[in-house]
């Protein structure tokens, strides 16, 4: 049977997650240059930001799961190779500080929701997430962002673990380095997830 593209990405009961699209990840502050250089190569964003503006003018939620720290890093562990080298990033990522904003370019709007997490690798665990999806009525979660290589894939597992329908955009997620992105694309995401190109999500919810 076909799938139903107008029942499972219905504005009323979806959501679109954005995985750490921060100043200080992948935008003008990048802590991670390579993955700044991958992500305006591939032309992520503008994807992201006509997936957002087309779930708002939809009636979708938006949802932005960012990676924050307070400035003395309590609460924060640094139990894995990439928490640790985020640690030694000074200021990178402090709750409050320019490095912490959602990028610009996604045009964030007084509707969208905020969901900061302060540790670990990926944005259910330990955050208020899947509570807020459930009590906003959210079934469906399109995931965008980075990296796709551990965010994303994580935040993926974890939505379907918790029962959501999880949609995954191939142009509007990226990771380093591009060939092993490709490949989580070909090889992973499909056994967890629907890959549904962005230009057909917004035409859906267009009709």
């Amino acid at each position: 049977m076909p799938l139903d593209l107008h029942a499972l990405l219905a504005p009323s009961h979806t959501a679109v997650l954005t995985m750490e699209l921060q100043r200080g990840v992948m935008g003008d502050l990048a802590m991670i240059p390579d993955l700044a250089e991958e992500v305006k190569a591939t032309g992520m964003l503008d994807h992201v930001a006509a997936l957002l503006a087309a779930a708002r003018t939809a009636g979708a939620r938006v949802v932005h799961c960012t990676a924050e720290f307070r400035a003395d890093r309590a609460g924060s562990g640094t139990n894995a190779p990439m928490l640790r080298m985020s640690a030694k990033g000074g200021d990178n990522l402090v709750s409050g500080t320019p490095s912490a904003e959602v990028v610009p370019e996604l045009g964030q709007q007084p509707s969208d929701l905020v969901v900061p997490r302060l540790h670990g690798m990926t944005p259910f665990t330990g955050t208020s997430l899947d509570a807020t999806l459930r009590n906003c009525g959210i079934r469906t979660v399109v995931a965008t962002g980075v990296s796709l290589n551990v965010g994303v894939v994580g935040m993926v597992i974890e939505a379907v673990g918790l029962g959501y329908e999880v949609v995954v955009p191939p142009d509007a997620v990226a990771g380093v380095p591009h060939a092993y992105a490709d490949q989580v694309l070909q090889h992973t995401i499909p056994v967890i997830a629907y890959r549904i190109p962005t230009t057909q999500i917004v035409e859906t919810w267009a009709g």
